[in-house]
């Protein structure tokens, strides 16, 4: 990793304790629920209907609970640390994650209008960067309103290749604001920032956008650094 990356191991560390409370936080309340529920039921006879009731109660918190634990499990055991460190381009790989999703967020309506306008070579491991991607516009594909576009840039900012992708919200998904979707974006970023890269966020009512920068690393040999154009 290089020296740029390295300097955000710190940071990285603390993004990982960050996600990890903020999703033991969001499984705090459906456990209490779920605990409360039956509770209730156990104290006194009920009503055949009561009884239903509380067992699609407890059925729909499950659900939820089931979805962050998943997650934490993911959490803690992906990798800590790249283990294949090479010469990249980020732009090459953004490019095949998008051609692997394009089929489905065509198939929700979702169009992409993507603008790569340099090559973007970094030191990173490959399998791992393009997972985070992935990951990173599904979700995004996910929240997005239907018959909308998702906006994908990618370009190098000073000494990092920065990627951005924005889009209009879409109504909110069961389970928000920890959806798989939403989640999905959690594990995104921790991963991201324990590759050695910076994530920033934000959420607007008529807008969501994520910026994720990567620490340039020196051009390969024969590398064409004019701009690319548009991705179609």
């Amino acid at each position: 990793m290089s020296g740029a990356a390295a300097g955000l191991a710190p940071q990285s560390e603390t993004r990982e304790c960050t996600a990890l409370a903020h999703l033991l936080h969001a499984l705090n309340q459906p456990l209490t629920g779920l605990h409360c529920s039956l509770e209730l039921a156990a104290a006194a006879p009920r009503s055949g209907e009561q009884y239903v009731r509380t067992l699609r109660e407890g059925l729909t918190l499950t659900s939820r609970m089931r979805i962050l634990v998943e997650a934490l499990r993911e959490l803690v055991y992906s990798p800590q640390a790249a283990e294949a460190i090479s010469e990249l381009h980020l732009d090459a790989v953004l490019a095949d994650s998008l051609d692997q999703l394009r089929p489905v967020a065509e198939a929700r309506g979702v169009r992409f209008q993507v603008a790569i306008t340099t090559v973007l070579p970094i030191h990173a491991d490959r399998s791992c960067l393009a997972a985070i991607l992935l990951r990173t516009l599904e979700s995004a594909a996910s929240l997005c309103q239907q018959a909308s576009d998702l906006q994908i840039a990618a370009a190098a900012e000073g000494d990092r290749a920065c990627v951005t992708i924005s889009w209009t919200p879409g109504p909110a998904p069961e389970f928000s604001p920890f959806s798989r979707p939403d989640i999905g974006l959690v594990i995104a970023q921790a991963a991201w920032e324990s590759s050695g890269g910076r994530w920033a966020e934000f959420r607007g009512k008529k807008r969501h956008t994520c910026t994720l920068q990567f620490p340039l690393g020196l051009c390969l040999p024969g590398c064409n650094q004019k701009p690319i154009g548009d991705v179609k």
